[in-house]
């Protein structure tokens, strides 16, 4: 196990097969490509033909070098053909039955010393394993797509694992380029782990029409960062894929958050499974294509819609952070703000504040000096509530606290001229249990930005049973004038975004309690498997793990899931006063500043 893997052969040449041996290849390995489909094995080799030749066209290799990658190349329609090699990695359909039968015809196949191993995301190694009559030389070897593209490959051992087979196959990835992360045989060990609990909330929330597909994805990308959203990614990797891993998971953990939702089934047993078959939650100009093509769900322009009230002025109640914010995006697109705090002090504080933050977009040639200092003329600071008589539209970004804002809506109820909105910038707490401590709960909507707003183009446009039509499309009007993307959501706890993201947090923290995985691995399988422009850890330190569990909280009393409960670390984090940057200490420690 310890001699160098330089002849590999890849069994199945799906797309994540042809992948890996278009990696192998170009690294210098010979690769034997085994699938008994040579339909399969001709598209291996055209894609691998056809990816070459782009390289070449942008000057990264050469074509002589192109020619030498094909011709470490050779397809073959049975596993005989793997007898030489040193490391056999088999990419098979997604069942017990079928990959088992593959290990146990390798077993007759493969020297003894050679490496077999398994790219599931899903089974249990230790159970393929027992198929082999050298359990020791199975480990899972798990590469992410598109395999050419993504870093992370995660090395799994079962508790049969002979050490010297993942040292060689960790020293492989290396030298592929690769970022290998260790992990224990669990289903879908880290990244899949993580990344399929947060796939089935999703498709769940789609399922109960809380909001539709457009909004969930642009809710995750534009609120999150991501490079795509859930409904979309679950199209991408297969929705009868997806439902098999969750599966796997469930039979595991038997926590409902990975108990597949029931829209997966339905449209896997209608053959409608995302993008290779041309339609799963969007639809696609062809089987196999990337191009959403318009349906009977895509939104249009209604007309004869509501139309919204008319808004000029805006009051912004508050003087922190998000306060500061929300009224220079209201400033910078024209709109008279009035920025009001407990005291004149604090009002000035904080138009100071934005005056800095138009400052550094000065320096960076994104504003002019002259749209600076209109957008500067345009905010007035006041010490009172009183100053939003006139208003047409009276945000609050006060603390996340229900008694303290329920307080000041009563207020803002007194102030505001009748036919104000009258919107709160929650993140968690019901919008209706603020609207109905004012005598016209029919103003009231959530209007949820996310932070530093002048940079997030997302806003949740939360709407309660009691909101008004045209509230709420005033809400969506002044969203658009002010450059936000809304997104429609009704009043439950988290919205799309928390709802989404915190249970995702949740099961990466209970992972280290497990002692399953390290921050840093957890860390990087997110970044680099997923895409995710953060891990968890990085996210939840930057958050505030304070600010992490109140909202658990709230999510896990709203929808009684045991599988919502915050993690018992995250507590303990908390009540030993590590709550992430800002203190120094949460998950990892920071310089102080």
């Amino acid at each position: 196990m310890d001699t160098p893997l330089t002849t590999i052969a890849v069994v199945g040449l799906g797309t994540m097969g042809t992948g890996i041996a278009e990696v192998l290849a170009r690294a210098g390995r010979e690769v034997i490509g085994i699938d008994i489909s040579e339909a399969a094995a001709r598209q291996a080799v055209a894609s691998l033909e056809a990816s070459t030749a782009r390289s070449v066209r942008r000057e990264r290799i050469t074509e002589q070098e192109r020619r030498a990658i094909l011709t470490r190349f050779r397809t073959f329609s049975d596993l005989q053909a793997a007898a030489d090699a040193e490391l056999v990695i088999e990419v098979v359909p997604e069942t017990y039955e079928i990959k088992q039968q593959v290990f146990r015809e390798l077993d007759a196949v493969v020297s003894p010393a050679a490496i077999l191993a398994t790219g599931t995301n899903a089974l249990s190694v230790t159970r393929l394993a027992a198929e082999s009559q050298h359990p020791e030389r199975v480990l899972g070897l798990h590469f992410f797509n598109p395999a050419p593209v993504m870093k992370l490959v995660e090395v799994v051992s079962s508790v049969l694992t002979a050490p010297p087979a993942v040292e060689s196959v960790t020293r492989l990835a290396r030298e592929l380029g690769k970022e290998p992360v260790a992990v224990g045989d669990r289903p879908g060990f880290v990244a899949d782990g993580l990344l399929f609990g947060y796939l089935n909330q999703a498709a769940a929330m789609y399922e109960a029409n809380y909001a539709s597909r457009e909004d969930i994805d642009a809710a995750m990308k534009l609120g999150c960062g991501l490079p795509m959203g859930p409904l979309a990614l679950l199209d991408l990797i297969g929705i009868d894929t997806a439902r098999t891993v969750l599966e796997a998971m469930y039979s595991a953990s038997h926590d409902r958050l990975h108990a597949p939702a029931p829209v997966l089934g339905q449209l896997s047993e209608a053959g409608l499974t995302g993008r290779k078959a041309g339609r799963g939650f969007y639809t696609y100009d062809s089987p196999g294509g990337q191009d959403v093509v318009p349906d009977a769900l895509t939104p249009t322009d209604s007309a004869g819609a509501v139309a919204g009230r008319e808004v000029s002025s805006v009051g912004v109640a508050g003087s922190g952070t998000m306060a500061s914010g929300i009224a220079e995006v209201f400033a910078k697109a024209g709109y008279a703000v009035v920025l009001a705090a407990r005291s004149q002090e604090k009002a000035d504080t904080a138009k100071a504040r934005i005056a800095k933050s138009l400052g550094r977009s000065v320096s960076k040639g994104r504003l002019t000096e002259e749209a600076r200092d209109e957008t500067l003329a345009r905010i007035t600071p006041a010490g009172s509530l009183d100053s939003f008589a006139d208003v047409d539209l009276a945000v609050e970004a006060v603390a996340e606290d229900l008694e303290v804002k329920r307080q000041l809506f009563q207020t803002l109820d007194k102030v505001c001229k009748p036919g104000a909105v009258l919107a709160t910038t929650t993140s968690s707490l019901p919008v209706v249990a603020i609207a109905r401590v004012t005598s016209r709960p029919e103003d009231v909507v959530g209007m949820h930005f996310f932070n530093p707003a002048p940079a997030m183009k997302l806003v949740e446009v939360v709407r309660t049973v009691l909101t008004a039509d045209d509230v709420h499309a005033t809400v969506r009007e002044v969203c658009v004038k002010v450059r936000k993307h809304p997104v429609d959501c009704g009043d439950r706890a988290g919205f799309i975004v928390n709802a989404l993201l915190f249970p995702y947090l949740n099961n990466a923290i209970k992972m280290v309690e497990e002692h399953y995985a390290t921050l840093d691995d957890i860390d990087a399988a997110m970044k680099l498997g997923g895409g995710y422009p953060m891990g968890p850890f990085e996210l939840l330190d930057v958050v505030g793990l304070d600010v992490s569990l109140a909202i658990e909280k709230v999510l896990h009393g709203e929808f009684r899931d045991p599988g919502l409960a915050p993690a018992p670390l995250l507590e303990h984090l908390v009540a030993a006063g590590c709550l992430g940057r800002k203190t120094g200490r949460g998950f990892r420690e920071y310089a102080r500043r």
